[in-house]
């Protein structure tokens, strides 16, 4: 379980850093660019990875449409991510995609049927609040006329792109569980890469442009540490349940704060983490929830008669 526990861990610090990276290089390098590195570069670790585990073989589909499906849906989610990313702290964004996994709770509900208990309408509801709050300081004053130019316009759009950027991470989580029915892991994760370079570049007439030494090296890394990070993720699923681990995906913020600081002197305002506070706890709500149908589940099985 502790190994589980720490692959998240790591991980959690590889994407917040490749965030950290993109946010670095975000003013001079288009979105769409940044999305062809983060998926091609990561191809080297992936294949490298499913090399060592004798898992090459395991990238074959008979679903290649489902695959597409799903990597456009991921491309969008990367593309409005570090959009927001350009244009508002690395802390505020990182909070703000939290939402993620209650827009998940909504959709599976509406789209896969899943129930919608009390307790999960309660949580959801508390975390979009959280939202809320967290949108405040950068939509204060009119949407409209915020968009309009000037700083505020910048704060608004960046606001804007990391919600949208967790709502579709969280459609692209739909595709998923409808993927791992038939799919295995080394496939979703081979396909999505491919597929995610091959549309991010219907941007390259939209202005990409060619970077220098430093900026080159940079859109490597960040391939790497987004590859690095996804093996890292998978392997800690491999080690420990997804409602032990699940939690310590917060520790993205402990790095978020961090490195913002550090590198940018970026500290989220009371309202970014006041909402943010807010959001956290409802996820806790609804990992301790999947906990207990979790437990629910495996009595229920104990005393079924073997069919």
């Amino acid at each position: 379980m502790l190994t589980g526990i720490s692959f998240k861990i790591a991980s959690a610090f590889c994407f917040t850093l490749m965030a950290a990276l993109i946010r670095w290089i975000g003013d001079s390098v288009p979105s769409g660019e940044v999305v062809f590195a983060r998926s091609a570069f990561a191809l080297i670790p992936i294949l490298a990875w499913l090399a060592v585990q004798g898992s090459l073989r395991d990238v074959r589909t008979a679903r290649p449409g489902g695959h597409f499906v799903r990597s456009s849906i991921g491309a969008m989610a990367m593309f409005c991510m570090f959009s927001g990313l350009a244009r508002i702290s690395l802390p505020d964004a990182t909070m703000i995609h939290y939402s993620s996994p209650l827009m998940t709770i909504v959709l599976a509900a509406l789209i896969l049927g899943e129930p919608l208990r009390r307790r999960r309408v309660a949580s959801v509801l508390l975390g979009l609040g959280g939202v809320a709050v967290m949108l405040w300081p950068h939509l204060d004053g009119g949407l409209l006329s915020r968009l309009g130019g000037g700083a505020g316009s910048r704060d608004a759009e960046g606001a804007l792109f990391a919600l949208c950027g967790a709502f579709f991470t969280a459609c692209a989580m739909i595709q998923i569980r409808r993927l791992v029915q038939t799919e295995t892991t080394a496939s979703i994760v081979f396909w999505f890469t491919i597929f995610s370079s091959l549309f991010s570049l219907t941007t390259l007439p939209f202005g990409w442009v060619l970077p220098d030494g430093q900026t080159a090296a940079i859109l490597v890394a960040i391939g790497l540490l987004g590859g690095i990070g996804q093996i890292l993720l998978t392997s800690g699923y491999r080690y420990a349940e997804a409602s032990v681990i699940a939690p310590f995906e917060y520790t993205s913020l402990i790095w978020a704060l961090s490195i913002g600081w550090l590198a940018f002197g970026d500290l989220p305002d009371v309202f970014s983490f006041v909402g943010g506070l807010i959001v956290i706890a409802s996820g806790f709500l609804v990992i301790r929830d999947e906990r207990r149908r979790g437990i629910e589940r495996a009595k229920s099985r104990e005393v079924l008669p073997p069919s």
